[in-house]
């Protein structure tokens, strides 16, 4: 009898649906499971990457873990690097037309997040595809050809152009193939399902539709939420500076973490950890309980990402180093050093603040200073124009976690 190489239907589907904010359409899906399991053979299962950003954060990594879901239960992870299309610039969720990189930019930045996204794929059982190798044989003719298989009047239904057009902010014609090409990529892979956030929902559709044209069976797609940021308000992104890095150092993703709202402690636990439903029933059923404190669910959820991105000990020695500059209000055994002339004897404490690296100018200096943020030798400085008489040796504090010892 040949052995399954694929767990049952409920089983797979419990864990697909985890966390996913849409499946279009689930009867699809169910399907292409039953033929799955019917044949033993895998579904196709693609994740397009955008190579703009080669930083990755938690947020990135709620689409990467549905990926690893897929690959758990057997079948085939492709991740697109999306060299091609990087150089048109994907429009999604934008009101303005994002910049074009080089291909040489794109291949770069590829590189940086396969090396990234290894900390959650299994690499070995990854297919790494680039879609210059097909987009970039297209000849004219073809794009013409494949332009013509969509109407103006459907890509206008999209949110951020129909946003544009009505507001009459320009619309580039190369941002319509945009689209086009990410459907390409389905057509090339034969993708069976296709995996995005909730801002890919147009294009992912449009994959649907483009394999149609082509004669192949049309991917379900899967969308993930956007994960709130640290500050409880936007989407989770550099540029609001509210992110948690998947390379950040340990202490750098502990000490974020426990400053998340309480309101995203159970979101945090169900789309940017593994742990089993089993545990995320009982995470909620504790955060329902008036007697319950979310500080100790925030601080097993910061141990449990610093385990994810580094290790156990990694993530004890976090919890640590925090505890003791937080609760016990300690310095930290190991900050850096920076020798000042010897003959300086006085100097105003914007100009430290500059000469130490902790501002990038005097204005922002005086920022630090006016906010209270700003300590030497554990003594608030509250006067921008304070002129600090130095001993041989101080320690510099700024915010909770910016730490330099002065000597002289």
């Amino acid at each position: 009898m040949t052995k399954n190489l694929f767990p049952p239907l409920n089983e797979q589907m419990d864990l697909i649906k985890r966390g996913a904010f849409e499946i279009i359409p689930e009867e699809d899906l169910v399907q292409k499971i039953e033929k799955s399991l019917k044949d033993q053979k895998p579904l196709n299962i693609k994740l397009g990457c955008d190579p703009s950003r080669p930083d990755l954060h938690i947020g990135h990594s709620v689409v990467l873990r549905k990926l690893s879901q897929f690959q758990s239960l057997g079948h085939q992870a492709i991740l697109i690097i999306g060299d091609f299309t990087g150089m048109i610039g994907d429009p999604s969720g934008r009101n303005v037309t994002r910049p074009a990189l080089s291909l040489v930019e794109t291949r770069i930045n590829g590189q940086s997040y396969l090396e990234q996204a290894s900390k959650i794929l299994n690499k070995e059982k990854t297919k790494i595809v680039y879609n210059s190798e097909w987009l970039g044989k297209m000849s004219f003719e073809d794009v013409i050809k494949l332009s013509s298989k969509y109407t103006v009047a459907r890509m206008i239904e999209r949110d951020d152009f129909t946003k544009r057009f009505k507001s009459g902010e320009p619309i580039s014609l190369h941002e319509f193939l945009y689209p086009l090409a990410q459907a390409m990529d389905s057509v090339a892979i034969k993708s069976d399902v296709e995996l995005g956030g909730t801002d890919q929902k147009f294009n992912l559709l449009v994959g649907r539709d483009i394999q149609r044209e082509f004669g192949i069976e049309p991917q379900v797609i899967l969308t993930m939420p956007l994960i709130v940021g640290t500050d409880g308000v936007e989407k989770m992104s550099k540029s609001y500076n509210n992110y948690i890095g998947i390379s950040d150092s340990p202490k750098d993703i502990y000490g974020k973490t426990l400053s998340i709202p309480d309101t995203l402690i159970y979101n945090y636990y169900e789309l940017a950890t593994d742990i089993s439903n089993e545990e995320l029933k009982s995470i909620r059923n504790q955060l329902n309980d008036p007697k319950t404190n979310p500080r100790n669910l925030k601080r097993q959820l910061a141990r449990t990402l610093v385990s994810m991105y580094h290790s156990e000990l990694a993530a004890k020695e976090a919890e640590e180093e925090f505890d003791k500059i937080f609760i016990k209000k300690e310095i930290p055994e190991e900050i850096p050093e920076i020798k000042l002339e010897d003959n300086l004897s006085k100097i105003g404490i914007l100009d430290l603040l500059v000469k130490v690296n902790f501002a990038p100018s005097k204005g922002e200096a005086r920022r630090l200073v006016s906010q209270g943020g700003v300590t030497l030798d554990s003594e608030k400085i509250n006067d921008i124009a304070a002129v600090i008489n130095l001993k041989q040796e101080s320690i510099l504090k700024v915010g909770k976690r910016k730490f330099v010892k002065i000597k002289r």
